[in-house]
């Protein structure tokens, strides 16, 4: 029980780092080097303002990141839709009333003030379409319920061979070069950004802050969103996962990889979410299939089916240790090292 406990709590350790711990050490420092830039200098450059971007950014994808993995789940919603819309009424408020106030302040505080104005924006952008996304997903189960639900995909009993076998389409895709896509698109698209504010520095000023940041997120953030999201379902692949007797067959595509349960070093499973994968190393084998981001059949939904009960009594046998974690959607196992 306690060597559970131990990896249970180094998983969540390990996500906690990546997606909130990670960013949020980012963004602050951004943000310190931005003010150190605006304090000595006149006027922003492109570097600080960039800077400010991603580091407000940073910020907002910890945020949204937290709150997603909150329980209960109504928590994390409530302090979203909280935040989200407490930041976008402090922005307008200080947009519209505090230039008089400002004025007054000191050069180094009003550095400071600009900074994370300008980190706001991009912050406040990632919150709202976070919320959007949960106010979309909570509208896609609503309609779902006219038409039959999709399934997850099925076990089947693998006719090739011994055991059960499930079919379904994933990426072959790490997490962590997920999240560094991610931050890369978010650099560039900010360049862009800054440069095309730069260039159009007058038309910005006739239109407004607000009415700009909104042409940003249409002409720019959704455009770059479609694009990355089609570009990474252009890479499914059909995949396949098969449970002997004795070993593991995963096949992506036309390759096949059979791994002994004896040989098996780490698996990982999540069922639901865009997260949804499989996670495999062992010998010559080191596959994540993520399949919570391809496009499934008609009829089907973007997720994993849970483990049938045999399996975990199999991988045991095999000398692997098992924890699960967010009420056993995810079930990881692994081989303790051997004596030295």
């Amino acid at each position: 029980m306690t060597a559970t406990n131990t990896s249970d709590a180094r998983i969540a350790r390990s996500v906690d780092r990546w997606f909130v711990r990670y960013p949020l050490i980012l963004g602050s420092t951004l943000l310190l080097a931005a003010i150190g830039f605006t304090v000595a200098g006149d006027d922003l450059s492109f570097f600080p303002f960039l800077m400010m971007l991603v580091g407000g950014w940073c910020f907002g994808f910890a945020f949204v990141n937290r709150t997603m993995d909150m329980v209960p789940v109504r928590g994390g919603v409530v302090l979203h839709v909280a935040v989200a819309v407490g930041l976008a009424a402090l922005l307008v408020i200080v947009l519209e009333f505090a230039g008089d106030m400002l004025s007054t302040f000191p050069d180094a505080a009003r550095a400071v003030v600009v900074v994370l104005q300008m980190a706001a924006i991009p912050a406040a952008g990632w919150i709202w379409l976070g919320l959007l996304a949960r106010v979309s997903d909570l509208f896609t189960r609503r309609d779902a319920k006219k038409p039959p639900p999709p399934v997850p995909p099925e076990w089947e009993r693998d006719e090739t061979g011994d055991g059960s076998i499930v079919k379904f389409p994933a990426l072959e895709l790490r997490m962590r070069r997920l999240t560094q896509m991610i931050v890369v698109i978010v650099v560039v698209a900010g360049g862009v950004t800054t440069a095309l504010l730069i260039v159009l520095d007058d038309v910005v000023m006739r239109l407004g802050a607000r009415l700009a940041i909104l042409l940003v997120g249409v002409v720019i953030a959704l455009p770059v969103y479609l694009v990355f999201t089609a570009v990474l379902r252009r890479r499914t692949a059909s995949c396949s996962v098969a449970f002997g007797n004795d070993e593991l067959r995963v096949t992506v595509g036309e390759t096949l990889h059979v791994i002994a349960f004896r040989d098996l070093q780490h698996l990982r499973w999540r069922c639901r979410s865009d997260y949804a994968r499989l996670e495999l190393r062992g010998p010559d084998v080191d596959l994540s299939l993520v399949a919570g981001l391809a496009k499934p059949p008609a009829g089907f939904s973007a997720e994993l089916p849970a483990l049938p009960r045999r399996v975990f009594r199999r991988l045991e046998l095999a000398g692997l240790a098992m924890t699960k974690e967010r009420r056993g959607e995810v079930v990881t196992f692994t081989r303790a090292p051997g004596p030295a």
